[in-house]
């Protein structure tokens, strides 16, 4: 019997040597490099070469997506498994842009994620019935991509001038992107913004 080799992604220790026990139970799947930032997740894929990598979707370094979308791009025949505690609007929507065959809510019941990982190495496309309904009910974001970057920016906790330098911008402009994303956002504040974006998923 051929193993499914697997790279996990997990920033918390105690959780990502749980998930490599419970993967490990499996006679069909063998993990093969564990880390615990998503900027590691390409080059350790590049050096062990999975079939599957099980990546969480909030990682120091960078997020579980961004390094899926890149994984795509340097070894497509990994295919990659998001896990989450998260179920945002929009969230399945960006993973799917990204490539991603398989997204899994981290409550699920323990089976489910091998069954997942084999499905994903099958080629097929596994997603959580509930995170496929928000995706379904997600509304679009009513941001243009440089007001969801300065958006980005300040959620961040950039001021003004640090936007302003950082998207070769003046402050002024900045200033009236931001009112804008206020009022399109129907927000109380920039603070209000922020939540509003985040939880839509509309910016990350």
């Amino acid at each position: 019997m051929l193993s499914v080799k697997i790279l996990l992604a997990e920033d918390v220790h105690m959780v990502r040597g749980a998930l490599v026990a419970l993967l490990e139970l499996e006679p069909d799947l063998q993990v093969v490099a564990s880390v615990d930032r998503g900027d590691l997740i390409v080059e350790t894929a590049l050096r062990t070469r999975p079939d599957v990598a099980v990546v969480d979707i909030d990682l120091p370094g960078t997020d579980g997506i961004t390094a899926a979308a890149e994984l795509y791009e340097r070894l497509p025949t990994c295919r990659v498994l998001i896990l989450t505690s998260l179920g945002r609007p929009g969230m399945v929507r960006r993973a799917l842009t990204a490539h991603v065959c398989g997204f899994l809510l981290k409550d699920a019941p323990p089976y489910r994620l091998a069954h997942s990982v084999r499905a994903v190495a099958a080629g097929k496309r596994v997603v959580d019935p509930q995170l496929a309904l928000s995706a379904w009910e997600a509304v679009e974001s009513p941001l243009s991509p440089r007001e969801a970057e300065v958006l980005r920016l300040a959620a961040r906790g950039a001021d003004a001038a640090e936007i302003a330098d950082a998207l070769y911008l003046t402050k002024g402009t900045v200033r009236n992107y931001l009112t804008a994303i206020v009022a399109k956002l129907n927000a109380r504040n920039r603070i209000d913004a922020i939540r509003i974006a985040r939880e839509a998923d509309w910016i990350p």
